[in-house]
């Protein structure tokens, strides 16, 4: 299995906040022309995906999150089972 390179979620910062109560976990910051330029050009079916990640180093980066469900040949036979089925009402 190859890894893949990280793809880093351009105009968007995560900080945490110290000395924020225990339900705040930090900020998100966006920089809007970054971060639009970066959902136009990521955009699957309408969405991005972003993982919020910490580093070996501590530090908390934001990814973009490439994972993609292998297809199989039972997810096509179960969809035409169900297709197959009587509709109730």
């Amino acid at each position: 299995m190859s890894k893949q390179e990280k793809v880093f979620a351009d105009g968007f910062v995560f900080k945490r906040r110290e000395n924020a109560p225990e339900w705040v976990i930090g900020n998100i910051s966006v920089k809007v022309e970054d971060a639009v330029k970066f959902l136009n050009n990521n955009a699957k079916n309408g969405w991005v995906n972003l993982n919020v990640n910490q580093a070996k180093t501590g530090n908390v980066y934001i990814e973009l999150d490439t994972f993609e469900p292998k297809k199989t040949s039972n997810s096509v036979q179960s969809e035409k089972v169900e297709a197959d089925l009587p509709l109730n009402f």
